[in-house]
């Protein structure tokens, strides 16, 4: 996968399941201003309703992916696979439907919360 800003859209529109912690909302038409993104992969299920009330599925966390944007650029900074450190992580479970603006204009509907206390932790915990 590319580095950079189209890496990180490629990341973004794929399929996948995916949970965006950012310390800023996420308008990659504007990246002047710092913004870090944690970006968690979770387990895909191929069953509709996943064994959850509401169709959310495993809630396990098998990746996790850290992105810096700034300067016109966002920057992979690194990506963890590690089981150990990865479930230590406080998970967001009040994230909701997060709007992500893509260099077009067009907006992309992803599940996310800006929350600069949970960066901060996923930053300590995963050493990234």
């Amino acid at each position: 996968m590319p580095e950079g800003v189209d890496g990180f859209i490629a990341l973004i529109t794929s399929m996948g399941r995916r949970v965006f912690v950012t310390t800023d909302v996420i308008d990659l038409a504007k990246l002047d201003s710092p913004n870090e993104v944690y970006i968690l992969q979770m387990v895909d299920n191929s069953s509709a309703a996943g064994g959850r009330g509401g169709g959310m599925g495993d809630r396990r966390v098998v990746k996790v992916y850290h992105y810096s944007c700034r300067n016109g650029d966002c920057v992979k900074v690194g990506e963890s696979e590690d089981e150990a450190k990865i479930e230590s992580l406080d998970l967001p479970y009040h994230a909701t439907a997060f709007p992500i603006m893509l260099p077009d204009g067009r907006e992309k509907l992803v599940s996310g919360v800006v929350d600069k206390e949970l960066v901060a932790s996923y930053r300590s915990v995963l050493g990234l």
